[in-house]
């Protein structure tokens, strides 16, 4: 008989077995250009396994840019991630991508002007949640323990514990006075072997800061 005191199986695909809809995405993804978290979660009524074509947009070997998930991330139905895949040069008189087209109009264009705009990787830190239907644009940065509102387009940076919506997405709220913030962020409960996190359930859902500092 399973223990109610383990932890779901890290390496399962579907852990819910009555809600095949909820995936542990390391378990899902192929690309070598993503990188998931252990526990973080898609859910999608057409299945967890449709993220990596439904989800990653623009996403091309030839850019290089990755996508990375911390752990305990849970992303709601109809995430998307724009990769820089999607972005056009802005620097030339035009922003009409000639050079994906074949023929005379490759062999005249200058690659490296795809280039100039390009954002880097697009990072999301642990303990995130990413509500419905919301756009994370290329080379934004989510801090651990952030939500982002559902259907929020999100431009910029979003700072640890920090909670955004709109299109564009702005801070509306912190989700703690700063001094526990930066506690938070030294415990990094993420980070604990599963048994520890485990055991310490009570404290990390019930806000309980000091039982989680007595952990460390």
């Amino acid at each position: 008989m399973r223990s109610s005191h383990v932890a779901p199986d890290s390496g399962a695909k579907f852990p819910i077995t009555e809600f095949p809809r909820v995936g542990f995405l390391k378990n899902l993804v192929r690309s070598p250009m993503i990188e998931i978290g252990e526990y973080s979660y898609y859910d999608d009524p057409e299945g967890p396994e449709c993220f990596e074509e439904k989800c990653v947009l623009y996403h091309y070997d030839f850019i290089g840019d990755r996508l990375v998930i911390g752990r305990f991330c849970a992303l709601a139905t109809g995430v998307q991630f724009v990769m820089n895949g999607a972005n056009h040069a802005l620097d030339g008189f035009s922003t009409f991508p000639f050079g994906i087209f074949p023929g005379a109009w490759r062999e005249g264009f200058d690659a490296a002007a795809y280039a100039t705009g390009h954002r880097g990787d697009t990072i999301v830190g642990n303990d995130v949640w990413i509500g419905m239907e919301a756009t994370i644009l290329p080379g934004v940065r989510i801090g651990d323990g952030a939500i982002i509102a559902a259907k929020s387009v999100v431009a910029k940076d979003v700072p640890p514990y920090a909670v955004v919506a709109g299109n564009p997405a702005r801070v509306v709220r912190m989700r703690f006075p700063a001094g526990v913030v930066e506690r938070l962020l030294a415990i990094a409960w993420w980070r604990w072997p599963i048994d520890k996190v485990t055991r310490n359930i009570a404290a990390i859902t019930g806000a309980d800061l000091e039982a989680l500092e007595d952990a460390l």
